[in-house]
């Protein structure tokens, strides 16, 4: 196994905290699910979920406040409001894929319908994995935290020649979380 310990004590240098602030109870994420099946309203959410109403009303806030959801007035209606996931809300999808196929591999045995496809070819999606910045999967033992100076640096002290497109500076894309085939 890789070297996956970190200093546990120094919470503002960790997205987990934070992530788990916003995101962190069962509501949020099943809002996010009704988000991404299409529901834009607050009633909708209130039938769809079986949430009560002043829960529904606590996490819209708290998911708006946190910029994952947008509210805006419908155009259609300007007395309605609807929510809308924003391009931080889109960017949970992998988290909540993640989370699901977890769920139905550790959790009951009832088989999930409807499945997850891929558009293209409708065969079911692969397990999501952690890919390196030039596309391997990694496990465990593949991984370690390093601090941000020392990216890149090999445990011989060379230095690894990142993939096109890695910005070195702020870690984009690494990790990064996929569905593999």
């Amino acid at each position: 196994m890789g070297d996956l310990r970190e200093p546990l004590n120094e919470l503002t240098a960790c997205g987990l905290p934070e992530a788990l602030e916003v995101m962190g109870e069962r509501w949020s994420f099943m809002i996010l699910r009704a988000s991404f099946n299409g529901l834009h309203h607050f009633e909708e959410f209130l039938s769809e979920l079986g949430i009560a109403r002043n829960i529904l009303s606590n996490r819209l806030a708290k998911l708006v406040e946190h910029g994952i959801l947008d509210r805006q007035p419908c155009a259609d209606d300007r007395r309605r409001i609807e929510y809308r996931l924003t391009a931080k809300g889109f960017d949970l999808l992998p988290t909540m894929v993640a989370l699901r196929q977890w769920g139905q591999k550790y959790g009951s045995e009832v088989v999930e319908d409807p499945v997850l496809v891929d558009e293209e070819d409708r065969l079911p999606i692969g397990p999501t994995s952690i890919l390196s910045h030039d596309g391997r999967i990694l496990g465990p033992k593949d991984l370690r935290f390093v601090k941000r100076g020392d990216l890149g640096l090999r445990a011989d002290g060379t230095r690894a020649k990142p993939a096109a497109g890695f910005d070195r500076a702020s870690g984009d894309g690494f990790p990064r979380i996929a569905a593999v085939r």
